[in-house]
Order: C-alpha cells, then sequence, then structure tokens
C-alpha cells in the first residue's frame, strides 16, 4: 500500500493541464516502488487510460511491472482495458463497480479503490 500511497501523493504535480482547468482525468504509470512514470489527462477518464496505455505500448514498457493510478472511479472498461494488454494492477482514487470487481476478479488483477493518501483498499 505504501507504493500506491507514494505514486497518488506525487500525481497532482504531474497533472499540468487538470492545475489549469480542474476538470481532467489523469491516468498514470507507477513503478513497483510507487515512483511514478508518464501521466496522460483528458477530460475522459477512458481517453486519458488510452493515451497511457499508448504511450506505454510506443516506448515497449506494457509488460514491464507497475501499476496504473486513475482519478476517477472504477469501472469495468478500465479493468478490461488493463487486463486485455496485461496490465496487474489498477488503482483509482474513488470506488469500483461490481462488474469491474468481477472481471479484475476473472482476470487476476489487483483492484484497489479509494487510494487517497494515507490509505487505500484493496478490493481484489
Amino acid at each position: 500500500m505504501e507504493a500506491i500511497t507514494a505514486a497518488f501523493s506525487a500525481l497532482s504535480a504531474k497533472q499540468a493541464l487538470n492545475a489549469r482547468s480542474g476538470s481532467l482525468h489523469a491516468a498514470g504509470w507507477a513503478r513497483p516502488d510507487g515512483t511514478l512514470g508518464p501521466v496522460m489527462e483528458d477530460v475522459g477518464r477512458h481517453n486519458a487510460l488510452d493515451k497511457l496505455i499508448g504511450k506505454l505500448a510506443l516506448a515497449n514498457e506494457l509488460g514491464q511491472p507497475g501499476f496504473v493510478v486513475m482519478t476517477s472511479r472504477t469501472s469495468y472498461e478500465l479493468v478490461r482495458k488493463c487486463a486485455r494488454v496485461g496490465i496487474a494492477a489498477l488503482t483509482t482514487i474513488s470506488a469500483p463497480t461490481s462488474l469491474a470487481l468481477q472481471l479484475a476478479d476473472e482476470a487476476g488483477m489487483q483492484l484497489w479503490g479509494f487510494c487517497r493518501p494515507p490509505s487505500a483498499v484493496r478490493y481484489v
């Protein structure tokens, strides 16, 4: 949990567009120790995650150890996208839906919600 809270603590500093608008979602890539790598922003949480996955794919970083950090609730679509490209853990600032929990469990993914330093809740 320390790595997750470290990544979330560093997230706002990497949200330059959100700092100006106050209304953008972010999807970031954190290494296992919680060091935050690239962060992508968009008005839509799905688009932010798509941008992050694309950035990781172009850099040949998909499949590397780490986890996704997001400023949104956890929907089943976000879980499916992560599972499809082999991301083992998804962490979000809000709650997961019941279908997201089910799909994460079936995919063998870790799913964390309410990631608001200093705490986080592991669901799966």
